[in-house]
């Protein structure tokens, strides 16, 4: 046997997929940037100019620290965290439902004198537990996931959407939309998909209509009941988006005052930009550094600039789909699929709110938007795609060092 000279080589301070690194570091610069200049009414209420981008660049750095901590994590050691987290994350939707509100829903929970968003942490224990779920239980005959993991999936999705749909109902759809192309993906029973397919399509066109053509009073008096006490909410955002006066000088910039000065950051970005720290409208949007830092963008640095954000999260889905071919076991190709999905998918409804093309649902953009939770979060799932990207290469490698040695 000829055995070919090896070179043993140092695992390097950075691991995994070096676009996927790019793409994370490029983002986060960005976003210290971004939220600098659109943190003007926050400096201005605290007559302090450096603290909202001194905290979050804080924010940040710690969630660098976290991407580079889970990546240097085997893949496998996510199975059992998932499903214990799994667990956690229902009793915490539980908790949130009696605690505070912010802008009117119940999102977040006060712990340890730390405030967190469970939703959050569902979204990422539930792609966990779903990869877990739909690689362990697959049909003999089929090949494809089988009719047990199929209902579990469906139990909790249904369970966690239906504790967050109240509050949160952008969120609720996006873990439903993510959970099926999961389930599509994992090849589970194509039957039953498709009558989730038909169930979801006619539910929401009636919930659609119901909402857009409701009496305000009626939808009022909806809003009393517990479970839906947002529902003149939603319906205010479906009629604000549709019922626009035929003369513009009809129109009033004080009804909805996010959704209008958004299109006005969008319209008069004058393509290619105002520049960085240019921005007007930064002074009139409430949440210009969360929720609508996708106009700021626009606004500052043009079409091009917006384009190439979105350029990066399609490019951060494309990565994973290779390094979703490139894994030899299905628990980390659907990990890193359903991953990437949540981030992507969450990223376009922002940018699509931010451009008036959704009504409005106070999404955050992955990795940009200033927030604690999210920034962690978001961080963990790089950091993740990571760890799943590094393994799948390590085993190319050993694969080919054993055919190496063969030879």
């Amino acid at each position: 046997m000829k055995l070919s000279a090896i070179n043993i080589k140092k695992e390097s301070f950075l691991q995994g997929d070096m676009v996927v690194w790019m793409i994370l570091l490029a983002l986060c610069m960005i976003s210290i940037v971004e939220v600098y200049s659109a943190s003007s009414r926050m400096t201005y209420n605290s007559l302090n100019y450096w603290d909202p981008v001194i905290e979050h660049t804080t924010y940040i750095l710690a969630g660098l620290f976290v991407a580079w901590l889970v990546h240097k994590a085997h893949c496998k050691s996510f199975k059992g965290l998932s499903v214990l987290g799994m667990v956690v994350s229902i009793a915490l939707l539980f908790a949130v439902l009696f605690m505070g509100k912010i802008n009117g829903a119940a999102r977040w929970i006060r712990i340890l004198g730390i405030t967190i968003q469970p939703s959050e942490f569902a979204k990422l224990t539930l792609v966990g537990t779903v990869a877990w779920l739909l690689a362990t239980f697959r049909d003999k005959e089929t090949g494809g996931a089988s009719k047990l993991a199929f209902k579990w999936v469906a139990v909790l999705t249904a369970t966690s959407c239906l504790l967050i749909v109240g509050e949160n109902f952008s969120t609720a759809c996006i873990i439903f939309l993510v959970m099926f192309i999961m389930t599509w993906y994992a090849q589970a029973p194509k039957k039953w998909l498709w009558a989730i397919v038909v169930a979801v399509g006619v539910s929401g066109a009636v919930g659609f209509c119901t909402l857009k053509f409701v009496p305000e009073d009626t939808a009022e008096q909806i809003s009393e009941l517990p479970m839906l006490h947002r529902f003149s909410t939603w319906s205010n955002r479906i009629k604000s988006g549709s019922e626009l006066p035929e003369d513009p000088k009809d129109y009033n910039i004080h009804d909805n005052i996010q959704v209008t000065h958004a299109r006005i950051a969008v319209a008069t970005c004058n393509i290619v930009g105002k520049g960085p720290g240019q921005s007007v409208q930064r002074d009139y949007l409430p949440h210009a550094a969360s929720d609508f830092i996708y106009a700021i963008i626009i606004e500052e640095s043009g079409i091009e600039g917006g384009m190439l954000v979105m350029f990066m999260y399609l490019l951060l889905l494309y990565r994973a789909m290779r390094i979703a071919e490139r894994c030899k076991n299905r628990f980390p190709a659907y990990l890193v699929m359903g991953l990437a999905l949540m981030l992507v998918v969450q990223a376009m409804v922002n940018m699509a709110v931010s451009v008036g093309a959704m009504p409005v649902t106070g999404q955050p953009l992955p990795l940009v938007s200033k927030g604690g939770t999210s920034t962690f979060i978001t961080s963990t799932y790089i950091g993740m795609i990571l760890s799943v990207s590094h393994t799948a290469k390590k085993l190319e490698d050993n694969t080919q060092l054993a055919t190496e040695v063969q030879k």
